[in-house]
């Protein structure tokens, strides 16, 4: 199984307790979408739920534990302000972290505001799924998923179980 052999299956979930009270429109999982479409994928359903760390690793383990999606992104609760629990809530299932992913994330945003810096984005997998916290910000969240999108597609094949060599330099 080659990376190209690989289908991506996404499920975006936004965290953002005005958007799940209706109280505001999400912009960011539209943004997702359409950029998830622009390279020919379509993401499901955008969930949107409350910042609530209970709920978010509830929501998080179903999406991993069946067969349905092979990476989940989530956005929103990524800072530092007391209802960003987004990370710690998805550190509680992982099965291991990425570090180099919210690496990437973080040193990619720097570039464009100094506030990157105190961004908590990660990834990791969970059985089979690969997760990817994003920032809340539609321009934030686009602009973190296209600084590590070159390898997820890789990620994905190797935590779907891909047996053949990493080609270095790809």
């Amino acid at each position: 199984m080659a990376d190209a052999d690989v289908r991506i299956r996404v499920k975006i979930l936004v965290l953002s307790d005005r958007c799940s009270r209706g109280e505001r429109e999400d912009g960011s999982g539209p943004a997702l979408v359409a950029w998830l479409a622009e390279r020919g994928l379509a993401a499901g359903d955008v969930a949107i739920l409350p910042d609530d760390r209970a709920a978010i690793a509830g929501f998080l383990q179903d999406a991993c534990d069946g067969d349905a999606w092979n990476l989940v992104i989530t956005c929103g609760g990524t800072g530092v302000a007391p209802r960003d629990v987004t990370p710690d809530a998805t550190r509680e299932i992982l099965d291991y972290e990425l570090p180099g992913f919210g690496e990437a994330m973080r040193r990619a945003s720097m570039e464009k505001s100094a506030h990157a810096i105190i961004s908590r984005a990660l990834a990791g997998v969970r059985h089979a799924t690969l997760i990817i916290n994003l920032p809340g910000s539609p321009r934030a969240a686009v602009e973190n998923l296209e600084a590590v999108w070159a390898a997820v597609p890789h990620a994905v094949a190797k935590v779907q179980g891909d047996p053949s060599d990493c080609a270095t330099g790809s």
